[in-house]
């Protein structure tokens, strides 16, 4: 396997690290910044949307960007929305960080997902994308619980500061393994570009996307005071069942590799209406220690098994306009 692709997913760690890391967080948030709850879960979703809304945008504004110039730029944004967040002195300041901090996001995915899938012959693609992925997996498998553990220790600004700490790592890894020849991509016009959204099947696949993972999300927001205040669970139970749900993230994204190298829209149709299923459980999942804990791997492995179908679905039916496209 090309180290490249192990320097894409030492960056997909990074950035899954601090898309999830405040939901270990939320309640040691809200109390040293004098917010509710809730309201610190609206942190999570801004960050949502400036994937979701600025992935497309700046994916765009650098399509004539060398890949692997784009990459570190990247990284360079990650590393100083995490320093703004560790310093935040209130809550407006630190919305404003993760919002910048999302910015990376999808645009490093998307793209990077170009690479990977240029790495290696045409039946390992979406392997490919797969073990980028795992970079994203293994952040919620060590990240979460180890961001948990250290707020607990030393205070939630000291999480921010060891994901910016991993983020000038993987920065340094990147530049040191991702190759130059996967450099300068074939400039579209915009127009070109902006003509993929005609396509009703690339509305589809981010549509699913989208409405898939806002049902995860939803949820998985709040993990921490539903398993704290429903479930009664103490801070070391906590952590140990973020770390299962990473374990089950990590399990469906292997999965979801290899499943969609045998048939795309098969793995597709059967990962979705699992996670159907496992959703609508959820009602019943919190009122004991032993079934919250069992219910939230299988969670991980449904929710994750579908990112790599899909995003190889996607960058099918954008054709060369995926990497644009499949960030969102």
């Amino acid at each position: 396997m090309p180290l490249s692709l192990l320097a894409l997913a030492a960056g997909a760690f990074g950035i899954g690290t601090t898309e999830f890391i405040i939901m270990g967080l939320l309640t040691q948030v809200s109390q040293d910044l004098h917010i509710s709850i809730p309201t610190a879960g609206s942190l999570i979703s801004g960050y949502a949307i400036g994937v979701a809304v600025g992935a497309p945008v700046l994916t765009l504004l650098t399509r004539q960007w060398p890949r692997k110039r784009l990459l570190l730029a990247l990284m360079l944004i990650f590393i100083a929305g995490n320093l703004a967040a560790a310093f935040a002195p209130s809550y407006e300041w630190l919305m404003s960080a993760r919002v910048l901090t999302s910015l990376t996001h999808g645009t490093f995915f998307g793209v990077g997902a170009v690479v990977a899938t240029g790495l290696v012959p045409v039946d390992k693609k979406a392997s490919a994308i797969a073990l980028m992925f795992s970079g994203l997996t293994l952040a919620t498998l060590l990240g979460v619980p180890a961001g948990a553990w250290i707020g607990q220790m030393f205070g939630w600004r000291s999480a921010f500061l060891a994901v910016a700490a991993i983020g000038v790592l993987a920065f340094a890894i990147l530049a040191a393994f991702v190759p130059r020849d996967q450099g300068r991509p074939e400039v579209t016009p915009l127009a070109q570009e902006l003509a993929v959204l005609a396509n009703g099947q690339v509305w589809l696949g981010l549509g699913i996307t989208a409405f898939g993972f806002a049902g995860v999300f939803a949820l998985y927001t709040y993990v921490e005071p539903l398993l704290t205040q429903v479930t009664r669970m103490g801070d070391s139970l906590v952590a140990l069942t973020l770390l299962l749900f990473g374990a089950g993230l990590a399990a469906g994204n292997l999965l979801g590799g290899k499943l969609a190298d045998r048939g795309v829209m098969r793995a597709l149709v059967w990962s979705i209406a699992a996670l159907m299923v496992v959703l609508a459980a959820g009602r019943w999942a919190f009122g004991n220690q032993a079934v919250a804990m069992a219910y939230v791997i299988v969670l991980g492995i449904v929710a994750f098994a579908t990112v790599a179908p899909m995003q190889m679905r996607v960058l099918d039916q954008a054709g060369p306009q995926g990497a644009t496209w499949s960030p969102a």
